[in-house]
C-alpha cells in the first residue's frame, strides 16, 4: 500500500510525496488507520521504525480537515517528550509533513528565554509539542490553554518514566478535556507503563512489533574488548578509516564527553559534543553540523541519546557501555534508521563485561564478539598521532586522569 492510497488530505500527501514518503514503514501501516478513525493506540516499536511519523501524519491530515470546516481556534493536538532535542525533532517532521498545510506546529521546552515561546503561542498554534517543565510553566502564567484539546500523544513514554515524569503525566492528564483521543507511543514495555497507559487511555488499539527482539533489524552490533585506555585509540582508527561516514560515539557522563573531544581533537580529529550541560542553542548547532556533514564525529550522553533523529549515521560507536540496559537499544537505534542499514560497535573494558552480560539477558541473545588479533591492537596504538608525541607535549595538552592513564599503560 502506498501513502497515495489512504484517506488523508491532499496536502499531506504533497508534503509526502515532497519528502519522497511513498509506503509506510509496519508501524505506520498499523496506526495510521486507526489514528484516523479517532482510536486510541498503545503502540510499541523498536526505535528507527518511524513512529513520528506514524501519528505526525494522520494528526496532520485530521486536523487540516478541521480548518478546512472552520474549527480553528486554539491548541488541538499537546504531545509530549522527554527531552528538548525530541521536542525540535518531532515539531520539524510536523513541520515537513505539514508544509503545504495550514496546520501550525510549535514546540516549547526549558533551556532557552521564553518570551519567544510565548509570543508564539499567542500568534496562535495547533499542535503544542512540549516538555514537562517548560509546559508547565507556561500553563501556571496562563499562556497555554489545553481546554479545546482533541488530541495527546505521549511519545518515548518509557524514557518519561525512567527520568521520573509519571506525576507530570498525572497532573497533565487533570487538565485536559476527558473527551480526547489519546496515542501512547514507547520502545519498550514493562509493567510500569502498561499501568499508566491503561490510566489513559481508552479500549486502545494495541500495536507491538518485534517485542522479542528490541534490537532493529537493520542494524549489525558487535562488541570490541579494549582496554579503558587504549579506546581512544580505537575510535581514532575508525574515523581515520572512514572520513566520509558519520560517527556517532556515546559516552556515560558529561565530563566524559569533553575528555574525549580534547582526545580526539590532539589526534587532529574534529568533533563536537552535546550533553545536559550544554547551552540549547550550543546543542542545536552540534546536531546542526553533524547532520549537515560539517563535523563526521558527534559524541553524546543518553540524555541526547533519544532527540537524535539524522540520517545515514554509518556507526555508533558505545565508547562507553550505558548505565541502564535499555539505552543500549536507544543508542544503537540511532544507526539503520528506517529503511537504512547501520553498525554498531561497544568498546568493552575489562571493568563493563557485567554489563554486557546485562544487555545480553535484556535483548535475549548474544550480541557478537569482533575479535581483535594482538599485532592489529597493537598497531592501532603505535600509530596513533597521540602516541608519537613527546611526554612534555602530552603533560601541557591534557588532564591528570589521562596522564595516569598513560602511565597505567606503559607499565604494561
Amino acid at each position: 500500500m502506498k501513502f497515495e492510497d489512504y484517506r488523508i488530505s491532499p496536502e499531506i500527501k504533497k508534503g509526502l510525496s515532497k519528502l519522497n514518503f511513498k509506503r509506510p514503514t509496519d508501524i505506520q501501516f498499523k496506526a495510521i488507520p486507526s489514528i484516523l478513525k479517532g482510536e486510541d493506540v498503545l503502540a510499541i516499536a523498536q526505535t528507527g521504525t518511524g513512529k513520528t511519523a506514524a501519528f505526525a501524519i494522520p494528526i496532520l491530515s485530521m486536523l487540516q480537515e478541521r480548518k478546512r470546516k472552520g474549527r480553528t481556534n486554539g491548541i488541538k493536538c499537546l504531545v509530549m517528550v522527554p527531552t528538548r532535542e525530541l521536542a525540535v525533532q518531532i515539531t520539524e517532521v510536523f513541520k515537513q509533513i505539514g508544509q503545504n498545510s495550514r496546520v501550525k506546529a510549535f514546540s516549547v521546552f526549558g533551556g532557552v528565554e521564553q518570551d519567544h515561546q510565548i509570543a508564539k503561542l499567542e500568534s496562535g498554534i495547533d499542535i503544542l509539542v512540549a516538555t514537562p517543565g517548560r509546559m508547565f510553566d507556561l500553563v501556571s502564567q496562563g499562556f497555554i490553554k489545553l481546554h479545546r484539546l482533541e488530541m495527546l500523544v505521549l511519545d518515548e513514554a518509557d524514557h518519561m518514566l525512567d527520568l521520573g515524569f509519571i506525576k507530570d503525566i498525572q497532573d497533565l492528564i487533570r487538565l485536559l478535556p476527558k473527551r480526547r483521543q489519546t496515542l501512547f507511543f514507547s520502545a519498550t514495555i514493562n509493567e510500569n507503563i502498561k499501568k499508566l497507559a491503561y490510566k489513559i487511555v481508552h479500549k486502545p488499539i494495541r500495536i507491538q512489533l518485534s517485542p522479542k527482539d528490541p534490537v532493529s533489524k537493520n542494524v549489525e552490533h558487535a562488541v570490541a574488548f579494549v582496554e579503558m585506555d587504549d579506546k581512544r585509540f580505537f575510535l581514532e582508527r575508525l574515523v581515520n578509516e572512514h572520513p566520509d561516514s558519520k560517527i556517532l560515539a556515546f559516552v556515560r557522563t558529561k565530563v566524559r564527553a569533553e575528555r574525549v573531544q580534547k582526545a580526539m581533537e590532539r589526534v587532529n580529529i574534529e568533533s563536537l559534543t552535546i550533553h545536559g550541560n550544554k547551552e540549547q542553542e550550543k546543542r542545536q548547532k552540534a546536531l546542526a553540523a553533524f547532520r549537515q556533514g560539517k563535523i563526521n564525529l558527534l559524541i553524546a550522553t543518553d540524555v541526547s541519546a533519544r532527540g537524535i533523529d539524522i540520517a545515514n549515521v554509518a556507526y555508533v560507536v558505545n565508547y562507553d557501555l550505558p548505565d541502564q540496559v535499555e539505552n543500549y537499544v536507544h543508542r544503537i537505534g540511532r544507526t539503520g534508521r528506517g529503511k537504512e542499514k547501520g553498525l554498531a560497535i561497544s568498546f568493552c573494558s575489562k571493568g563493563e563485561k557485567e554489563s554486557i552480560n546485562a544487555i545480553e539477558d535484556f535483548i535475549g541473545k548474544k550480541i557478537p564478539r569482533m575479535e581483535i588479533d594482538k599485532n592489529i591492537y597493537q598497531e592501532t596504538i603505535e600509530f596513533s598521532k597521540e602516541e608519537n608525541k613527546n611526554w612534555q607535549q602530552l603533560m601541557q595538552e591534557t588532564d591528570l586522569g589521562f596522564i595516569k592513564g598513560k602511565k597505567g599503560k606503559s607499565k604494561k
